[in-house]
């Protein structure tokens, strides 16, 4: 790209959409200030060390460190006098369900008055009409921004790559001139650009994950039937993902999703559509599903085990999904929580996420053989490549019970049952040889009255 296409770019949000985005744009050549209200964040990307894990992102920071700026200074950022302001700030549930913009508004209000043109960009996730209503803020203040909507489309563990070799760029802007100027930012990838109405652009970005949160609960409750009935989900998978009109994507089944974007997307939704006056009953089911999911691991645990209280329990993978330190929303937070309520000493293992501060009672290793060492069962909760070799002598020897309850379907069924260990997946065959002799209840066990 030549230097005269180089922008100035500014973005509200170091968190991971922001920094992301920051970072890719800085990638393009372009220079990029990033605003945060968070001191403890700020300091330590001055220092050059990102708040979160997220593959490349150290290494794309540092290479590009000459056109990055972070700042606590909303003036700094108008110093530098940008013509595109990305909107990257958290819109996380209200307790209704609705998707809360305290941080787009506060954003709206801190906007410095810039000399000649410039462009707000949506990144964050709002619900149909947000684009109107800020809009309407920027006229009420009076500034000279142009609004354009352009959602963001990254997985965790992969952001970096998503960003530089998206499916689709979506522009959706009131003012063709604005939208043109974004969509030009994201010519030097060669890609797709969808150009429509704002409205439709905040209507992509819901419909996509609900479609994708869909599929994954599908997959989930066809793994259910496939329990009831010795079908395994694993080949069924593969055999409907072979079709071309379906694809394999997104039909992996599991312990149900979590993250950043499908639990607050899918209430958002489903509430956007409630205040429309329509019963969303598809998403409503596809919620519900993945709920339910998340709690199926202790029927496993019991089915083998018995009463959970005095067992030991080992959870391997904590964060939302491998390649992220993402704890939000996560299923082992869940898992964690029931665990304990049904006394069971929970130990807990992840090579990046700590959770500390979110489950009060567990132990933490550093290494997963420290967790499982000693344990009635091991739960895999996290797809982590370490985790593939789980099914090994030492790790049979070391646990008290060999038992593997597999959530995300990582170990292949017959290698570890071969290496002595009962196992049982989601979704998969079981086999009466996998079911563990009942043991005596702890010796402070409650006698029945």
């Amino acid at each position: 790209m030549p230097d005269s296409e180089h922008r100035t770019i500014g973005i509200f949000g170091a968190g991971w959409v922001g920094l992301v985005t920051g970072a890719c744009f800085a990638e393009l050549g372009h220079r990029v200030v990033v605003r945060d209200v968070v001191p403890g964040k700020i300091a330590a990307l001055e220092s050059g060390k990102p708040p979160f894990h997220e593959a490349e992102l150290a290494e794309l920071l540092e290479r590009n460190r000459q056109r990055l700026t972070f700042t606590l200074d909303v003036g700094v950022l108008a110093a530098a006098a940008p013509e595109f302001i990305f909107v990257c700030v958290d819109t996380p549930p209200t307790y209704a369900g609705d998707a809360d913009l305290s941080r787009v508004w506060t954003v709206v209000e801190e906007l410095p008055r810039l000399d000649g043109h410039a462009t707000l960009v949506m990144k964050s996730t709002v619900p149909v009409g947000t684009g109107e209503k800020v809009r309407d803020g920027l006229s009420t203040r009076g500034l000279d921004l142009g609004y354009v909507s352009n959602p963001e489309f990254l997985a965790e563990g992969r952001a970096i790559h998503d960003f530089m070799h998206p499916d689709r760029v979506v522009v959706g802007a009131f003012d063709d001139a604005d939208g043109a100027a974004v969509a030009a930012l994201y010519e030097p990838l060669d890609q797709p650009i969808v150009r429509c109405d704002v409205h439709s652009a905040e209507m992509i970005k819901l419909a996509a994950n609900a479609f994708l949160m869909t599929r994954i609960s599908f997959i989930n409750e066809i793994a259910n039937v496939c329990e009831a009935t010795g079908a395994d989900v694993v080949k069924v998978a593969e055999g409907v993902g072979l079709d071309h009109r379906l694809g394999p994507h997104f039909l992996r089944a599991g312990v149900g999703w979590g993250g950043s974007c499908f639990p607050k997307d899918s209430l958002a939704l489903k509430q956007l559509a409630a205040n429309s006056g329509y019963h969303f009953q598809l998403l409503s089911a596809v919620i519900e599903v993945n709920d339910l999911q998340k709690r199926r691991v202790i029927g496993k645990l019991q089915r083998h085990l018995g009463s959970l209280r005095g067992k030991t329990v080992a959870l391997l993978g904590l964060a939302f999904k491998a390649g992220t330190s993402d704890l939000r929303e996560a299923p082992s937070l869940v898992l964690a929580s029931r665990l304990l309520a049904e006394g069971v000493e929970v130990r807990a293992w992840d090579p990046v996420a700590d959770a500390r501060q979110l489950i009060h009672g567990a132990t933490f290793c550093d290494a997963y053989e420290d967790a499982v060492r000693g344990a009635d069962a091991a739960v895999i909760v996290t797809e982590w490549p370490e985790l593939r070799d789980l099914a090994k002598p030492e790790i049979r020897d070391s646990m008290r019970r060999p038992l593997i309850i597999d959530g995300r379907n990582l170990l292949d069924p017959d290698d570890v049952r071969a290496a002595g260990f009962a196992y049982e997946g989601i979704g998969r065959p079981t086999s009466p040889l996998d079911v563990l002799p009942e043991t005596p209840e702890p010796a402070d066990a409650p006698k029945p009255v």
